[in-house]
């Protein structure tokens, strides 16, 4: 006991240098800790109970809790080493088996020498004792036991090979399995008790020995023939077993179902036209039930003995490699190159039912059914999404970019959607023509996730329908008028036709499919990757406000990059409109700082109004805003973001404009305090218009504020006090208010006694109505 408990103590001291990876420099401590731990008289109840007689109910709760977490997540790893390690766990075992009758043998081996030289021994006293006699008396003494009678048991050995040879001869194995039971018994009964002489002894042995050789031959070669039936062969392996050669039994069981199924397999015949999931089907049924009946006939004959289910398991891997390998050669290969992911789907599907049935009796086939068929799968995956990218593409080179509600498709599965509006079976949306090939073709894909769950595929799919909804958004950029010059700088745009986008309506409607797509149908369609607890609130449109907390953190950063892609669309919009708003036709430009540096000096008293571009922002907002109002219903949130946004791009490319604050600050001549009047009116317009709309973001008051605040400094170079140049602010939002009322056409009638030179009088209509027009165009 001392020497156990001191190797304890060294291998504990030796593995406490490291824990979790940490090293432990207090090796002394550890070891005096655990010392206590390897005393005998440890009473692990006693040490409980001192060392947590202070803790609550709720905290001893907690603790057992814990304890049974970390019991599962060692139970978790066990597994996990014990997979990993498999076939060096089979191979050690077969090497203790054949250890162990390598053993058997010596020990015999040994037995029959002990024997040999005890008998020796006996002889050589027998001759000693006799030389002290007469010689004529040892001779006698020889003469008299070679004369004497055979006893009982040397008449019982002559006649027992007799009949071991007449049972064998005649096959009755029960009864020769008998004999050799009864003749290992008189010779171990022999050999103990000295009652046979050594040499017969062992020549009885030799031939017991023999004819149990030969009853397994006879056994073998019985159980191989094609017409054994599954009694005969459970009899002829369970006798071999009895024999003392169970690894030849069990392999031989093993082999007998294997030539089985190859001679089943030879009636089916798999054809290029045939049906895959039918082939599938019927070639399944043939491997799992030989294996299942391989795993009976185990069970039945050798019970659970660890030796004999692992070499089970094995086998059956084996087979399940070559069932997969076929599979994929005449099932999955041509549908997965053709991107025919739901034909793929069903194969697999269908193997894995098959091999799920298994699982009861002790054999998980399953996870390297999912091993061996993902690359199909994923060859599947990648296929089908180009086809969804392809197709889209094909569409949006005639889409007329007008937004519809879907018409009736039949489905592949049987399924359909209907076109009526009012209806509560499913919500429909409006999209283009090619939007609705593209989502339909997604909630199609989406309806086969079993694969893709099972083989942990979820992220791999998410990143494809990314990559595919990104090559859509590229389209719909190419679709925006002025964006071919930008072509190459679209990722994976490649050389691809588009229907261009000529109207502001098909411009904003490129923007409804991206939004609309992004933002609901896409993320729901991808929630039935989610776990099957959550599978009741993606179909549900009462709860499509939680749609958000529904969805997995990997998911709700899959919907992130989703949005970013439709944000480049927006932002491409923005700014061709922001462009066409700057810019005329011949490259000049709408907004200079001439614009405001050579007001002073020209006109004494000018009709203060917003300048041009700011009416022509204002109009190009309204109607914008017109139009999103009716395409984004129940989304105004998109509307107004897209409003913000194209405000904002005008904005700030004048703040960003160094050529023009260059003319500002340093220009040909000082901004005098008309111009800075008219500046300061035209942010103060942009503000108030903003504003009235609900669209003025912070970022756009603060862009704003500092324009302001950088003019101001420009004409402050020149007077020391720029705001006593500036009418009070009430006359700012008096001709922003003005001037909203006469561009939407709901001006007031203008007052008699109103001085039309003062600052708050007005353009004329006619004015008006030409900036208006022009800002349409």
């Amino acid at each position: 006991m001392a020497s156990v408990k001191s190797s304890r103590s060294r291998g504990s001291m030796g593995s406490g240098k490291a824990v979790n990876g940490s090293t432990i420099e207090n090796g002394p401590q550890l070891e005096e800790k655990l010392n206590l731990f390897m005393n005998d008289s440890f009473d692990a109840d006693a040490y409980f109970q001192s060392k947590c007689q202070s803790l609550n109910e709720k905290e001893i709760r907690q603790l057992c809790s814990s304890f049974l977490d970390m019991k599962k997540a060692s139970a978790e790893e066990m597994r996990r080493s014990v997979f990993a390690n498999y076939a060096a766990f089979i191979c050690t075992s077969s090497e203790i088996s054949d250890l162990e009758g390598e053993l058997l043998s010596i020990r015999n081996l040994l037995s029959t020498r002990a024997a040999l030289i005890h008998g020796l021994a006996e002889g050589v006293k027998i001759d000693t004792l006799s030389s002290t006699f007469s010689g004529g008396s040892k001779v006698h003494g020889v003469s008299n036991y070679n004369d004497s009678e055979p006893s009982d048991i040397e008449k019982w050995s002559v006649e027992f090979t007799d009949l071991l040879d007449v049972l064998l001869a005649e096959r009755r194995v029960n009864e020769a399995l008998n004999a050799f039971d009864e003749g290992e018994m008189v010779t171990a009964e022999a050999n103990a008790k000295k009652t046979l002489d050594p040499a017969v002894l062992k020549s009885l042995q030799t031939a017991i020995t023999e004819r149990k050789q030969k009853l397994a031959d006879q056994l073998s070669e019985g159980a191989c023939k094609p017409s054994t039936c599954g009694g005969e062969l459970r009899a002829a392996v369970s006798a071999l077993k009895r024999l003392g050669d169970g690894p030849r039994a069990h392999n031989l069981l093993l082999n007998a179902h294997y030539q089985r199924f190859q001679c089943n397999m030879q009636s089916l015949r798999p054809s290029s036209t045939s049906y895959g999931g039918a082939y599938t089907a019927a070639l399944s049924q043939l491997v799992f039930s030989a294996i299942a009946q391989a795993a009976s006939d185990s069970l039945a004959v050798f019970g659970k003995e660890p030796v004999y289910a692992s070499e089970l398991v094995m086998w059956a891997t084996e087979q399940i490699e070559a069932f997969a390998l076929l599979v994929k050669r005449h099932a999955l290969a041509s549908s997965a190159a053709a991107g025919g992911f739901r034909a793929a789907a069903e194969c697999v599907q269908i193997a894995l039912s098959h091999g799920s049935l298994l699982e009861a009796r002790g054999l998980a086939l399953c996870p390297v059914l999912l091993k061996l068929f993902r690359p199909s799968v994923e060859q599947a995956l990648v296929a089908n999404l180009k086809r969804i990218e392809e197709s889209t593409a094909a569409l949006a080179a005639a889409d007329d970019w007008v937004l519809s509600y879907p018409p009736t498709v039949s489905r592949h599965s049987g399924r359909s959607f209907t076109t009526s509006i009012g209806s509560g079976l499913t919500s429909q949306h409006k999209l283009s023509s090619s939007a609705h090939r593209f989502n339909s073709m997604v909630q199609d894909f989406f309806e086969d996730v079993g694969p893709l769950l099972s083989m942990q595929l979820g992220g791999q799919t998410l990143e494809g329908i990314f990559q595919v909804f990104n090559s859509y958004i590229n389209l719909l950029i190419k679709a925006l008028p002025g964006s071919m010059e930008e072509e190459g700088n679209l990722e994976g745009s490649g050389i691809k036709i588009v229907q261009m986008a000529e109207t502001e309506a098909q411009q904003i409607a490129l923007l409804a499919n991206a939004s609309l797509l992004a933002d609901e149908l896409l993320p729901r369609a991808a929630m039935k990757l989610s776990p099957p607890n959550q599978a009741g609130v993606k179909d549900d449109p009462s709860k499509r406000g939680s749609d958000r907390q529904s969805l997995h953190p990997e998911q709700r950063e899959w919907k992130r990059r989703l949005q970013k892609s439709v944000d480049r669309l927006r932002d491409s919009f923005c700014q061709q409109h922001a462009l066409d708003l700057i810019f005329t036709e011949d490259g000049d430009t709408h907004l200079s700082a001439d614009l405001y540096i050579n007001i002073d000096g020209i006109v004494d008293q000018p009709e203060w109004f917003p300048s041009p571009i700011f009416l022509e922002l204002f109009s190009k907002l309204d109607i914008v805003g017109s139009i999103a109002a009716d395409m984004f219903v129940g989304r105004e949130r998109f509307a107004t973001l897209l409003l913000m946004r194209l405000a904002e791009t005008l904005i700030l490319w004048l703040s960003d404009d160094q050529s023009f604050w260059d003319d500002m600050e340093e220009g040909p001549r000082p901004l005098g305090p008309l111009g800075l009047q008219q500046f300061y009116l035209d942010m103060k317009f942009v503000i108030y218009f903003s504003s009235q709309g609900r669209y003025l973001s912070r970022h756009l008051n603060q862009v704003i504020n500092d324009i302001i605040s950088r003019a101001m400094s420009a004409f402050g170079t020149t007077v020391l006090d720029p705001y006593s140049e500036l009418p009070e602010e009430e006359w700012f939002i008096d001709v922003c208010q003005d001037a909203v009322e006469r561009l939407t056409g709901k001006g007031k009638a203008i007052n008699g006694d109103r001085d039309f030179n003062s600052p708050t009088a007005s353009i004329s209509a006619q004015s008006v109505s030409s900036l208006r027009s022009h800002g349409s165009s």
